[in-house]
């Protein structure tokens, strides 16, 4: 998962606007319907997951179907001679693969974020669960992010991203087996089966449609205002992570004149997290996830603006500011996704039976915000008049468009991430869920977080 999250949203713009020549506004777009379509797909996975669970005990047949995601990944960037030739048919080859791509990530992602949810646990231990989470994926991050530059090599072209793509689809391919098999253990181990929730599951007939999958989706929404709150936040949170994402190639290369940094400054803004998660955990379990989010958040826009002096004083505070970027992004993955079986839980035993429901909307947000942040970012490369070139070309960029790329990357993700922390601020469920008692861990052997006697 890390590898998909972090790959594309590195990547996929600069390969669209320094490889194949797509114009910035194309390039964008080219990233963003596909996304769109996450809004209606990813609650559909969840009402499949459901469905799935009250029948089997578990959601490993929809997780399985998401393995194919290799072969998907790779043909995003195998764009033919043919099609690169011509920037529209490039972006559309890039925006179909992307959206099978995308499907096959949501038939992975969304059953595998909904089974802390159908685990038994109490509010620090599902904070504790999803730390492990972290770790593993800031791994997979690191993977993705140092190696995929490396991977592709400077004006390679196209040859170079599938090469990039075929090492680490193999490399997902292996780790997705991985989670398939630990998740049916898990199940295994004490996740009962839960039924159709009265009202809001989903019959064990035919498939819902994408219709009574949006229903859900708003149902969800309706009926339990702080998981209303927290997606709203995490939208923004998830646009400005993945603007940050998509601009760093560009801030590298036209801001600090030196692409070979991309590597570097990944490195030092996701390595921070193998770290920072514990330390956030424990600070966590005296303040809070709320307080902890809220201080992740600020830092964040301490660290962008950061970046916008280092661009002028030099390489020392650009490095310094990406420590404090990733310090932060720790705390941006690590709570608002410990915090979603909170509202869950906190809503009623009713809702647990349509936990697949609310992580097809959570991460239809996250997916919403992956497009919006590469979009806006190309957006801002736009209006600067940046000029898109061809793998080998060099073009003398304006002194508008260098401005963008500045801007673009450092003060417009502070304003977003302020405006997160405002929509934050009016989530009021952190004290009370954390008055709720803990659940009995597992034992010895058993699934993490299960009963004992299940």
């Amino acid at each position: 998962m890390g590898i998909y999250v972090t790959v594309p949203g590195l990547l996929l713009l600069y390969f669209l606007t320094d490889t194949l020549g797509v114009p910035p506004w194309l390039a964008g777009l080219a990233l963003l319907v596909p996304k769109v379509v996450d809004v209606v797909l990813h609650p559909f996975v969840g009402s499949v997951s459901d469905r799935d669970r009250a029948r089997n005990g578990n959601r490993v047949r929809v997780l399985a179907a998401g393995c194919l995601l290799a072969v998907a990944f790779t043909a995003t960037f195998a764009v033919p001679g043919s099609a690169a030739a011509d920037p529209y048919l490039a972006a559309g080859w890039v925006a179909v693969w992307f959206v099978v791509g995308n499907t096959l990530f949501a038939a992975y992602q969304v059953p595998y974020l909904a089974t802390p949810t159908d685990v038994d646990v109490g509010y620090d231990e599902r904070t504790r669960i999803m730390s492990f989470r972290m770790v593993v994926l800031t791994l997979g991050i690191l993977v993705g992010g140092a190696l995929a530059p490396l991977l592709v090599g400077d004006g390679s072209g196209v040859s170079g991203y599938v090469v990039m793509a075929l090492c680490l689809g193999a490399f997902m391919l292996v780790f997705q087996a991985v989670g398939v098999g630990g998740v049916r253990s898990l199940a295994r181990a004490g996740t009962a089966p839960g039924g159709a929730a009265e009202g809001g599951g989903t019959a064990a007939g035919a498939v819902p449609p994408a219709r009574a999958a949006l229903a859900q989706a708003w149902s969800v929404l309706r009926a339990n205002r702080s998981f209303r709150v927290l997606a709203g936040s995490y939208l923004l949170v998830s646009t400005t992570t993945h603007l940050v994402l998509a601009g760093l190639p560009y801030f590298a290369e036209y801001a600090l004149g030196r692409p070979g940094l991309t590597t570097v400054l990944v490195g030092s803004f996701v390595a921070p997290a193998l770290v920072a998660t514990p330390v956030w955990f424990r600070i966590s379990r005296t303040l809070g996830k709320q307080r902890c989010l809220l201080a992740a958040q600020w830092a964040f826009v301490l660290g962008s603006l950061g970046m916008l002096a280092g661009a002028r004083t030099g390489l020392a505070v650009v490095v310094l500011a990406t420590l404090v970027l990733g310090v932060s992004f720790a705390g941006l993955q690590l709570f608002p996704f410990s915090m979603v079986p909170d509202t869950v839980r906190a809503a009623g035993t009713g809702e647990l039976d349509r936990a697949g429901a609310y992580t097809g909307v959570w991460t239809a947000t996250e997916a919403v915000g992956s497009a919006a942040g590469p979009y806006l970012y190309s957006a801002a490369l736009a209006v600067g008049g940046f000029a898109a070139t061809r793998a080998g070309e060099q073009v003398a960029q304006t002194a508008g468009a260098h401005t963008a790329v500045l801007l673009g990357f450092t003060v417009l993700p502070a304003a977003l991430m302020v405006l997160s922390v405002l929509a934050q601020r009016r989530y009021l469920l952190d004290s009370d869920a954390r008055g709720l008692p803990e659940q009995p861990a597992a034992a010895p052997g058993g699934a993490p977080g299960t009963h004992q006697g299940a």
